[in-house]
């Protein structure tokens, strides 16, 4: 990964970064792909304050009519909103490009399944995951 410094105008970093290294690469290859349409998947930062408290991304693996959302706040920025709040700006940027979204959040997430109830998404499945074991499927269908 490029260690070039940031720019003067970067947000702030917290206290032990934004994320793992694996998962800072995932958003560096998502961004590539970022254009004026959304086309591909993307991944955003979450900029409180002028300090980048999470990640949050648009995925079309399944059904592009219905792509996934992902999104994370660093430990020390959780329980502030900051999930919930980008979660909505995320809806009000999509609305009128798809007919819905879907997530996932682990069973014991609790404050991740507020933050999508809060928005407007319902629980609509559980599955179990390879990589993360069982999981709550949500699903979001804009009104027209």
């Amino acid at each position: 990964m490029d260690e070039s410094p940031a720019p003067p105008d970067a947000p702030a970093l917290p206290d032990g970064g934004l994320a793992p290294r694996e998962v800072l690469g995932l958003v560096r290859r998502l961004a590539v792909s970022v254009g004026l349409v959304l086309a591909d998947d993307v991944a955003w930062l979450m900029i409180v304050d002028g300090e980048a408290v999470g990640l949050i991304s648009l995925t079309k693996a399944g059904d592009p009519s219905r792509p996934e959302i992902g999104y994370g706040v660093v430990p020390a920025r959780q329980r502030r909103g900051h999930a919930s709040a980008a979660v909505g700006g995320l809806i009000k940027l999509v609305r009128n490009r798809f007919a819905g979204l879907v997530a996932e959040t682990s069973v014991d997430n609790a404050a991740s399944q507020a933050s999508l109830a809060r928005n407007g998404f319902s629980a609509c499945a559980k599955r179990t995951d390879a990589e993360d074991g069982p999981v709550l499927c949500w699903a979001f269908i804009f009104e027209r």
